[in-house]
């Protein structure tokens, strides 16, 4: 693939209308987006449907909103899918799950999927293919319910996607071109990414500057298998200011819950932090930021008693961390795509735990602040040397991180990634590095996972090794936290 050259710029109108003639051209469906008319149709919205302004609500009065996945192929039964969550489910927020056609850009077996779907009855495809349905059929959706909606992918690629759903309504897109690229993809370049998703955010900048809030979400988990906070936090806090350059305003950063109830409160408190600060000291303090936490993405126990106590947990982290809002998980996640009733299970699960919890609180002690400050230095290191790599521009400072392994993403696929980064439980179960590879930690810090790593091997009388991370990765759906030893 053909590398392009990028760097930390808000694209200029000419170049933006330039690729837009041609990102348009892609597809059929494409000749039906017209931005007056979409800024128009977004203006006469209701706030209600507003997503960014329905994360501000909650903010300001402390609420944790819900949201769950969900998408099926044909518009009809989409539809009927996404009432059923507002009225059964009582979810906060809407989603459309794009299908895994469309987020690798093939349209055709995506239509192929549609016209499968309508002969067999039902959904063929894993999620909803937006960009075939065009944005007649995506105005359809969103006018369908009372709530907000927003796009969930996984789309290195997006640019199509984002125009054809913007215009059709959706008030909130998902992704990035780290988060969307190195966990989902193998042989896509940085710099290709990146540059597909300043275009992403050029547009979302476009209906900002219009008066048209787009609400944009960094994917937090990213491979979604005991990613340390701090290597997530670095990726959310990146994919922030680069969205900002073009021109966002409306961000919500995302953490995936790890398990350790501590480590994962002090992750939450600590990502909005330090995101306002670094985009307050890069200088985009007029971007308003939320948080999200995704319960838990590794393996499920296959029980669905036991996946309610996942599930339990995740709310309560949520609840008890202020997340603005939660990405919720369902009994059966263990048994491949949800029905609409497990789906809504999982919602209510979530809803009776965090609202028996709006007003309590974790309390601040010594041993969170603690936390809270290791995970503020890893954050930093990183982040700081990114910079420096950069020499003045964000973009190059990423792309040389990743080859450098200053930015190194547990288990994932792509060729960009080092994959030196091992991480581990300690023995309470909070994530820890067993090698921290190249990251660029202080001597404290290596020493720090050096002995929490050894705390765990005396206590299990076992030595160190790859073992433990293997037990681990394993050990939530065997109904442990930590993979002890048998």
């Amino acid at each position: 693939m053909v590398r392009v050259s990028v760097e930390n710029r808000k694209l200029p109108l000419d170049q933006f209308f330039k690729l837009r003639s041609e990102v348009l051209e892609t597809w059929p469906t494409g000749k039906d987006v017209d931005l007056e008319d979409a800024i128009a149709y977004h203006k006469q919205l209701p706030v209600e449907k507003i997503f960014s302004q329905k994360l501000k609500a909650a903010k300001s009065t402390g609420d944790t909103l819900l949201q769950p996945r969900a998408g099926v192929a044909l518009p009809e039964e989409h539809i009927e899918l996404l009432q059923y969550l507002e009225k059964e489910g009582e979810a906060d927020l809407l989603p459309t799950t794009i299908d895994s056609y469309t987020r690798h850009n093939r349209y055709e077996e995506a239509e192929r999927g549609i016209e499968a779907s309508r002969k067999e009855g039902r959904s063929l495809l894993n999620g909803f293919p937006a960009v075939n349905h065009g944005v007649g059929v995506c105005r359809r959706v969103t006018e369908a319910t009372g709530l907000p909606a927003q796009v969930r992918h996984g789309t290195p690629d997006a640019r199509l996607l984002a125009e054809i759903t913007l215009a059709g309504g959706f008030t909130s897109f998902e992704g990035g071109g780290i988060s969307y690229n190195i966990p989902y993809a193998k042989n896509i370049p940085l710099e290709k990414t990146i540059f597909d998703w300043q275009y992403v955010d050029r547009l979302v900048g476009i209906y900002e500057e219009e008066g048209v809030p787009i609400n944009r979400e960094p994917f937090g988990p990213l491979t979604g298998t005991l990613v340390p906070p701090c290597i997530s936090h670095a990726v959310a806090i990146i994919e922030s200011l680069l969205a900002a350059e073009q021109g966002v305003k409306n961000i919500t950063v995302g953490y995936g819950q790890c398990g350790n109830l501590l480590q994962d409160i002090a992750a939450v408190r600590t990502l909005e932090t330090l995101t306002v600060e670094y985009l307050e000291k890069y200088g985009y303090g007029d971007v308003y930021i939320t948080t999200v936490l995704h319960q838990w993405m590794g393996g499920f126990p296959q029980d669905e008693a036991k996946a309610y106590g996942v599930i339990g947990l995740g709310a309560v982290v949520a609840a008890l961390s202020g997340a603005t809002k939660v990405i919720v998980k369902t009994p059966h996640e263990a048994m491949g795509i949800p029905t609409k009733t497990a789906n809504s299970s999982g919602l209510k699960a979530t809803k009776q735990l965090v609202m028996m919890l709006k007003d309590q609180t974790f309390e601040d002690s010594p041993k969170l602040a603690a936390e809270m400050e290791i995970i503020s230095c890893e954050t930093r290191a990183i982040l700081d040397k990114v910079t420096e790599l950069g020499e003045g521009d964000l973009v190059q400072g990423v792309i040389r991180a990743f080859h450098a392994g200053v930015l190194d993403i547990p288990f994932a696929p792509s060729r960009e990634n080092a994959g030196k980064v091992l991480p581990a439980r300690d023995n309470e179960g909070a994530v820890r590095f067993l090698d921290h590879g190249n990251l660029p930690f202080s001597e404290a810090l290596v020493a720090f996972h050096k002995d929490k790593m050894k705390e765990r091997a005396d206590y299990e009388k076992r030595s160190i090794s790859f073992q433990m991370v293997i037990d681990d990765i394993y050990a939530i759906g065997k109904g442990r936290l930590v993979g002890r030893p048998r």
